[in-house]
């Protein structure tokens, strides 16, 4: 495989720099975000922004897929670095990493998780990556499938229509009231960060950490993982 050109090599330097200080900008004013703001820091015209990112929404995406890569990588590493047998303590790296990186980069995390920007959808591309976390803890409990004791079926027939789409989409043993059980920790997962990076927490708790492997470890038991 050649080099990249020089070119190519200028181009992904200056987009690297572009983003990063639009991150600069992401911790000052949220999703607010200015092409033409960017470029006064960077002291450059701002038409000199649209040969890298022909628009806001083009940057902000950028930084959303670098986001979402970004949590989704800390997570697979965490897993990867505890035993394939060790499935709560695989859950629990997996939760830890998210939050982790939640907390290290809180403006970028608001970006994915806060308030929604003003006349910005995010395209079809970003799902997968947003998926990334969820998918590891159905991973882990599909891994454990043998250890598994059934749950019963209270799940309204158009839920497990969308439950059975997800499952077919992926291999693995996985019954619809598992991954329904699987979905309801990822969502109580992020609510959680949500309330510490938003400050939802502040006054409340204090012992954080505890209290978030707490409520992870309770969605260990209802995903049905063994102790």
């Amino acid at each position: 495989m050649s080099a990249p050109s020089l070119r190519a090599r200028v181009r992904s330097e200056m987009s690297q720099e572009i983003k990063a200080v639009a991150r600069t900008r992401l911790a000052a004013e949220g999703g607010n975000l200015s092409l033409r703001a960017v470029a006064r820091d960077m002291g450059i015209v701002a038409s000199a922004l649209y040969r890298y990112f022909p628009s806001r929404d083009a940057l902000l995406t950028a930084l959303i897929i670098d986001g979402y890569e970004a949590m989704g990588n800390a997570a697979t590493e965490a897993d990867a670095s505890m035993p394939r047998d060790d499935l709560r303590g695989r859950w629990l790296a997996v939760c830890r990493a998210a939050r982790t990186w939640a907390l290290s980069h809180p403006a970028e995390y608001g970006l994915l998780y806060g308030t929604p920007v003003p006349g910005y959808a995010a395209p079809q591309e970003t799902v997968p990556l947003a998926s990334k976390v969820v998918f590891l803890l159905v991973d882990i409990v599909i891994d454990g499938a043998e250890q598994l004791e059934s749950v019963p079926s209270t799940i309204r027939e158009p839920v497990r229509a969308d439950l059975r789409r997800l499952i077919d989409q992926r291999p693995g043993d996985l019954s619809e009231e598992r991954l329904a059980r699987v979905f309801a920790c990822w969502t109580h997962l992020f609510g959680l960060i949500n309330f510490e990076v938003f400050g939802r927490l502040d006054d409340t708790i204090e012992a954080r950490a505890d209290y978030f492997d707490h409520n992870m470890a309770l969605m260990a038991d209802l995903a049905g993982i063994p102790r």
